[in-house]
């Protein structure tokens, strides 16, 4: 993307995904109940949280544009999916795939719309790709965000509108899961489902307005492989802590 006279974009791709890293572990510190956590301090890590899916998706479809190898791309995401499946289950015992796995749906996907020249045959094979997401995390949204920011090119505001339309959905979804109480008046439905778009909206942000386009000078491959060994690591130490140390 074209970065020049950008003076926010202050932020390169390593260091936004290790931010993503980060707050995708305070979301997934609440929903492995590895601690007793004020339901406050609970709504607030899992709002964070929903920064890093966005960003993953955004960066899927950059990588997919500028990657040496995409055989080499996709069969990473794939083995890397099938290893953290376990952790997953350990961690969270959900019945569902990974979101590595997802992210592995949404470069098919990415393939697709690259290769397929007959406009109703990726369409449909997109859809499919699409609804085997259901099986996973992040199911629907972050393959259709995907589809959406491809289709964006490089206008910042398609993407910006691409994330804005994702936002919507998430938060109609989950005021949808939310249910008024006795003490929790709609009102308060209406504002835990709003929060929970903060992090879409985050994450947009930062990769349409803060991220510089660049890649750390030093240590790129341990950052690449970081990113990969530390989704399927951080679930089997909170599984580890949440079975053996907080009992």
């Amino acid at each position: 993307m074209e970065t020049k006279n950008r003076s926010l974009a202050v932020l390169n791709r390593d260091v936004i995904k290790y931010i993503a890293m980060f707050t995708m572990l305070l979301n997934h510190i609440v929903h492995s109940h590895v601690f007793a956590l004020s339901p406050l301090v609970s709504i607030v890590f899992e709002d964070i949280g929903y920064f890093t899916a966005p960003v993953m998706c955004f960066f899927m479809v950059e990588g997919f544009q500028y990657t040496r190898s995409r055989w080499k791309y996709g069969a990473r995401l794939f083995v890397f999916a099938l290893i953290s499946q376990i952790p997953y289950e350990l961690a969270f015992r959900w019945g569902q795939a990974n979101m590595i796995f997802t992210l592995f749906l949404c470069f098919l996907i990415l393939v697709a719309m690259d290769k397929i020249e007959n406009t109703f045959l990726c369409t449909v094979v997109c859809t499919l790709l699409v609804m085997i997401s259901a099986v996973s995390d992040w199911a629907f949204l972050a393959p259709v965000l995907t589809i959406l920011l491809r289709q964006s090119g490089t206008s910042r505001k398609k993407m910006a509108a691409s994330y804005g339309v994702v936002c919507v959905v998430f938060v109609l979804l989950n005021m949808g899961n939310l249910t008024v109480q006795p003490g929790n008046p709609s009102w308060s439905v209406v504002c835990q489902a709003a929060g929970t778009g903060i992090g879409i909206l985050a994450a947009a942000f930062t990769v349409l307005v803060l991220y510089n386009g660049k890649r750390m000078e030093h240590g790129k491959n341990f950052s690449k492989w970081f990113f990969y060994i530390f989704y399927p690591a951080h679930l089997l130490v909170l599984y580890w802590l949440k079975t053996f140390v907080f009992v």
